[in-house]
């Protein structure tokens, strides 16, 4: 029989679902408690609802955005430090640096880069763009800090992958007279495999939640070309009071979420070598 603080665990572990799931079959009072019981109305309401769809769009743009930025810029950083030169401990802690910054800091930091009349980005490039004001690059502009915030924890999770390879399977490769590219598309990329799919489910779930950026840098405007699932909800909850819509919204979200997890574990076995 399992321990007190194995049952004390788990009830707070998923007594908040279950509480998120109660509420979202309700109307809420200002307070948050449950006042009109709807059934599956917030649930026909949210998906009849334009605003929601195009949360859920933006959402996966974000998601896609964020995933392989992310990805492509921790695995190049951990094959660019997989060998011995002069300083490759600063260019590791430097690679490394972004998952020890918090997200509000960062944020804020970008938010000054991007200013359209003193922000270095403009300076730099000659342009005059107001980055997170326009709706079409407000959206690439949050999605590549989320990016490059996420991007030192799978440096380092490639990096560990890369150490747990046989050198001498590139040595038999160089004998064989195998170049470069040959050696990173048939030797490195399935020998990280496993390390791959572990990240990219990590960095999926990552960028679902993230909420930080976006509330800093456009609040999920303009218009609502920023408005991401997890935004709304916050919006939802604290600005409108609708706490049964927002409920309804995290359930649709925890599904989403748990369906393309599902997914990725069904194909891990044609794309995954152990």
């Amino acid at each position: 029989m399992p321990c007190r603080p194995c049952w004390c665990l788990r009830y707070f572990c998923f007594i908040h679902f279950f509480k998120t799931l109660y509420l979202s079959l309700f109307k809420t009072n200002k307070m948050g408690q449950a006042k009109l019981f709807v059934g599956m109305g917030n649930y026909v309401e949210l998906l009849s609802s334009e605003s929601f769809w195009n949360s859920i769009a933006v959402t996966f743009i974000f998601v896609a955005i964020v995933v392989t930025g992310s990805m492509l810029l921790g695995l190049a950083t951990a094959v660019l430090c997989n060998r011995t030169f002069p300083g490759i401990r600063f260019f590791s802690t430097a690679y490394a640096l972004p998952m020890a910054i918090a997200s509000s800091s960062a944020a804020m930091i970008f938010k000054i880069m991007l200013h359209p009349s003193i922000g270095i980005v403009n300076k730099l490039t000659g342009l005059h763009i107001n980055w997170i004001n326009d709706p079409h690059t407000a959206l690439v502009c949050v999605a590549l800090l989320t990016a490059w915030l996420n991007s030192g924890i799978n440096f380092l999770y490639f990096s560990a992958g890369l150490s747990n390879i046989d050198e001498t399977i590139y040595e038999r490769a160089s004998v064989d007279g195998a170049g470069a590219l040959f050696k990173f598309f048939r030797l490195t990329l399935p020998g990280l495999s496993p390390i791959m799919f572990y990240t990219l489910i990590v960095n999926i779930i990552q960028a679902f939640q993230s909420f930080g950026q976006v509330k800093i840098l456009t609040e999920g405007g303009p218009g609502e070309s920023t408005n991401l699932i997890v935004y709304s909800i916050y919006r939802d909850a604290f600005f409108n009071y609708r706490f049964g819509s927002a409920a309804a919204q995290s359930i649709l979200l925890f599904a989403t979420t748990m369906a393309l997890t599902l997914v990725m574990f069904r194909f891990e076995k044609k794309g995954v070598s152990y």
